[in-house]
């Protein structure tokens, strides 16, 4: 299974999104120190799900990070987010 592919199995799960996108931005990080060759080390995912809802943007990242713990010990080393109720995900259209 790819990272990305098991990034979005565990964000499913874990938060029910209403919204979910996962971008593979290795291709960005080519040649520098620590960039594994054939990517799927850095990503960009924004999610938005009920679970944020009352919770401040802190909050929410580590929700994310503690989902993708093993992901960030291990093949992601680097992650960026954007984390959004549906509410918000309405009001950003």
């Amino acid at each position: 299974m790819s990272v990305a592919a098991l990034i979005e199995k565990k964000l499913e799960a874990a938060l029910e999104p209403v919204r979910l996108e996962i971008v593979d931005e290795s291709y960005l990080h080519a040649g520098h120190a620590n960039a594994p060759e054939g990517g799927e080390s850095h990503f960009h995912v924004t999610v938005a799900a009920a679970a944020f809802e009352g919770q401040n943007l802190v909050s929410r990242q580590r929700k994310v990070y503690e989902i993708l713990a093993d992901e960030l010990a291990g093949p992601v080393h680097a992650l960026s987010l954007s984390t959004l109720t549906p509410d918000e995900v309405e009001q950003h259209k």
